[in-house]
């Protein structure tokens, strides 16, 4: 079948205000960036001559500035699911201009095909490669496409040039059947292939192609300071004594490992490491490290969603694609986040919190209780189905006007029935087997900043009683100083006695 070909402005002038959108990608890799900015200039003219615009958009996690961010500085977004990091969005969200609905990310792609979000409009897919029947060779980043593809009324395809057609066969793509007809998924070890290489839609969906050449803009992290160096020692430090107890098997376990600094730090230090032995990830997001780490022969494979790799990294791996062909796979959402296959593998899951309480619980979105900042993202879906899940975050922020240790959290994302492991700068609290007066005693002890030990140590005093002793006047006495001061510290107990 043959296809037309436009640009991206001829393109947007086909999107309706109300439109249900779904785009390819996880992570900036793999997301469309050249109609979206295109809908977002249409949004405005709209807007200027009077006329509402505005689009619900589902994704595979987050995207880049190319999407969230154009869309909200024109105010074309009414929805969005499931997952964002943009500043101009969460302005938007955190004001009410646009809905936000939070979800765990191996759920999304089955809500859509339950009907739980309404009719697909259209889906967007960045592309390296398709071909007359609609055989689609994906970028560097899956997310929920295949399910947006299927149901989606039209298609559009962002044809990207700077993609390398020797991206053929790196994806696994496979859509679970639904209830009651589901079966297992049929992974039983990180590097198991159980779908196809290809994406396979409707070519009489398509209503055009659109050429692009562009890299993902995706920057390389900052070298980790000295606080993220030290959680990630901390972490590794847990991995080798567990390790060496006979708590991971000797051939190891797979590792699901969240985004950022620390994740970095951790995984370097995995790296250097000599006594862990090469292993395999079974994860979300493919960082640089990891290409480093399967560089060393310390990582033998990556089952991921998304390859997130920096644009310096990836014009280096683009040529070297055949060394790592035969180690990296990447799946659609619903299977790199599965709890079905993270359960059965025994992963071992290293996510970071906003803050943690000192009975276990987990803040992973919201500053205060309050401020959305990203989202829960993936991090549900390993922790609590984890062979061990360990959290991490730095004791204090804000040169310690924050602890991020805290009597109870201001929102909750993770209870303390899903945590074992709460790592900080200052060291570690394995959780696992103790009740909720234990597990306080051991988090202030081991992972709270000293400036803040003995505010805690005042809070247990003063609950009243019960298997978790809460005083319910006071639990939120730290946050409520931050607020009154702007300094966590000035947390006053003493009238609560």
């Amino acid at each position: 079948m043959a296809f037309d070909y436009m640009t991206a402005a001829e393109a947007a002038e086909h999107f309706k205000n109300g439109d249900t959108v779904g785009l390819s990608g996880f992570t900036a890799p793999g997301t469309p960036k050249f109609i979206p900015e295109a809908i977002a200039a249409k949004a405005e003219r709209e807007h200027a001559e009077g006329r509402p615009f505005k689009i619900s958009l589902l994704t595979g996690a987050s995207t880049s500035d190319h999407v969230d961010g154009a869309l909200s500085r024109a105010n074309a977004l009414d929805f969005r699911a499931p997952y964002q990091n943009v500043p101009d969005l969460r302005k938007r969200i955190n004001s009410h201009d646009c809905h936000y609905n939070d979800r765990h990310l191996s759920e999304m792609a089955q809500e859509v095909r339950y009907g739980f979000y309404g009719k697909v409009d259209w889906a967007i897919i960045e592309a390296a490669d398709i071909t007359p029947d609609g055989e689609v060779i994906l970028g560097t980043g899956v997310g929920n496409i295949p399910t947006y593809a299927m149901l989606a009324d039209k298609i559009f395809i962002e044809l990207n040039e700077a993609l390398p057609k020797a991206l053929y066969g790196m994806h696994d793509i496979y859509i679970p059947a639904d209830p009651p007809r589901r079966r297992e998924i049929p992974i039983y070890a990180a590097n198991d292939r159980i779908g196809s290489p290809v994406l396979k839609i409707d070519p009489r969906k398509v209503v055009g192609i659109v050429r692009t050449n562009s890299y993902d803009g995706v920057k390389a992290f900052t070298a980790p300071d000295e606080v993220s160096k030290q959680i990630g020692a901390n972490v590794v430090e847990f991995l080798l004594r567990e390790y060496r107890r006979g708590g991971i098997p000797k051939e190891f376990l797979p590792l699901q490992s969240g985004v950022g600094n620390v994740a970095n730090a951790v995984l370097y230090d995995l790296g250097e490491n000599k006594e862990i032995p090469p292993f395999m990830m079974y994860t979300e997001v493919m960082q640089d490290a990891v290409l480093s780490l399967m560089r060393k022969g310390k990582c033998t494979f990556a089952s991921t969603c998304s390859m997130t790799f920096s644009d310096d990294t990836e014009k280096e791996f683009f040529p070297d694609m055949k060394e790592f062909a035969h180690k990296i796979l990447m799946r659609p959402a619903e299977l790199s986040n599965n709890p079905e296959v993270i359960r059965r593998l025994g992963i071992i899951s290293m996510n970071t919190a906003l803050e943690a309480d000192i009975f276990g619980g987990i803040n992973s979105t919201h500053v205060l209780g309050t401020k959305m900042m990203n989202g829960v993202g993936g991090s549900g879906d390993f922790t609590r189905n984890a062979y061990i899940s360990i959290f991490s975050c730095p004791s204090v922020s804000k040169g310690g006007l924050i602890s991020n240790i805290v009597p109870m959290v201001a929102h909750a994302d993770h209870s303390e029935h899903s945590v074992d492991i709460v790592v900080t700068d200052r060291g570690i609290a394995d959780l696992r087997g103790l009740d909720p007066v234990q597990r306080a005693e051991r988090i202030i002890e081991n992972c709270a900043h000293p400036d803040y030990k003995g505010l805690l140590r005042d809070y247990m005093k003063i609950g009243k009683g019960g298997q978790t002793p809460h005083s319910l006047t006071a639990a939120f006495a730290f946050h409520n100083a931050f607020n009154e001061t702007g300094d966590m510290r000035n947390a006053d107990f003493s009238k609560y006695c």
